[in-house]
């Protein structure tokens, strides 16, 4: 039996921030959207992922009626703290930055606001629904989906790293640079006795340690480990352990107890050539995927969208989407995706220690204790770090937060 063909002007795979910030966003704009989704709908609503969202997303989500909950349930915070040497710096990156500071509130609350919204708008999500293939060989992409076929104007590939949008590129935009770092981090989320107040990156001999808000009673936690470290070599008693090490856990700060989830990270960084080919777009992880570093994964990949959405709502003087302004969206997202990328790899850098001896790791802290302090002061350097850091600016196309 042939799948019954459904007509869209755009089709959405994945319903992720990315996907589901776009289809809010010209679903009110009167654009017929259609959402597929692999996973159900139980795993998308749950699974905890990121949870600091910047400055300028927060005001693009504000705007468009999509930030009520955040506003009213997350937190907001303006600084991060730096360990090291027994000494704890504190960079003030909302001042320094003119007021860009970040919102704590979970990636998981904001999918779910993100599918209410949705929903109640008249929206559907179709979960469980993989989009098994799409189909380039007609005058209109087709996303064959186990019961149905959507024919769209334009595909968006929200699908994550694997994407099955980017799968249909053609082999000469379909390259991708990636880099894999010396070091991976093991994950953790664990109960805290009161809340964590600010991020914390601990700068120490033994691996570089974090701790960042999640809610007033859970923390995420990160630990450098040895690339490809196994996961059963880390007990709950040595997890407690290096973290009270590394972070220098004293008195009135929050205590780690009962971990209720940990995992191992294989740190990344991948830019695709191309996030444009033809009638197919990606954006989010499908385009780029990076490290936690700096929490830009999240951010990113609202930045994608609202890029796409203000394009693909563009009309020129025959009231059709303005090609030469959708053409450059693969150039745009290519710069911001690099700036990002770049960001990143220097707070990497910052963050982690090279391979050497006691002399030699003493000597890179002690440089590194220097950094930290200049990124904490008043001066070009500091304001370059916490406009970047904490997401000063709006989101327009192609923006990235200034230096």
């Amino acid at each position: 039996m042939t799948a019954p063909r459904r007509r869209v002007q755009v089709a959405i795979v994945g319903a992720g921030p990315a996907g589901l910030v776009l289809a809010n966003v010209l679903h009110r704009a009167g654009v017929p959207v259609e959402i597929r989704e692999r996973a159900g709908r139980s795993e998308v609503e749950q699974q905890a992922r990121a949870g600091l969202i910047e400055h300028r997303v927060v005001e693009y989500l504000r705007a468009h009626g999509l930030a009520d909950r955040l506003l009213a349930e997350g937190g907001r915070h303006d600084w991060c703290e730096f360990v090291c040497l027994g000494e704890r710096i504190r960079i003030p990156y909302g001042d320094l930055s003119g007021g860009a500071g970040h919102w704590v509130y979970p990636q998981q609350f904001l999918v779910r606001d993100l599918i209410a919204s949705y929903e109640r708008a008249g929206g559907v999500v179709r979960f469980d629904c993989p989009a098994l293939e799409v189909d380039t060989s007609g005058p209109r992409p087709l996303v064959r989906c186990p019961d149905d076929v959507l024919e769209a104007e334009y595909v968006v590939g929200c699908d994550g790293p694997r994407s099955t949008v980017a799968q249909a590129f053609p082999a000469d935009a379909a390259g991708a640079v990636e880099r894999r770092y010396p070091y991976d981090w093991l994950t953790v989320l664990a109960e805290v006795d009161r809340p964590v107040d600010g991020i914390r990156y601990a700068l120490h001999e033994a691996g570089f340690a974090g701790m960042m808000p999640r809610t007033p009673r859970l923390a995420r936690f990160y630990l450098q480990v040895p690339p490809e470290a196994d996961l059963a070599d880390w007990t709950e008693a040595r997890i407690r352990e290096q973290l009270s090490l590394r972070l220098q856990l004293a008195a009135g700060d929050p205590e780690p107890g009962a971990v209720t989830e940990v995992g191992m990270l294989r740190l990344r960084g991948r830019v695709r050539e191309h996030v444009r080919a033809g009638r197919l777009l990606l954006a989010g992880d499908a385009a780029h995927v990076l490290t936690p570093s700096g929490a830009k994964g999240l951010n990113l990949a609202v930045a994608d969208v609202a890029d796409l959405a203000d394009t693909l709502l563009g009309r020129n003087r025959d009231g059709a989407v303005d090609e030469e302004a959708l053409a450059g969206y693969d150039r745009r997202r290519h710069q911001a995706a690099w700036t990002t990328q770049e960001f990143s790899d220097r707070l990497l850098d910052l963050l982690h220690l090279p391979p050497g001896d006691a002399a030699e790791s003493a000597f890179g802290l002690r440089l590194r204790r220097e950094r930290v302090a200049r990124l904490a002061a008043p001066g070009r350097e500091g304001e370059s770090f916490a406009r970047a850091y904490g997401g000063a600016g709006h989101l327009r196309p192609g923006q990235v937060p200034a230096p």
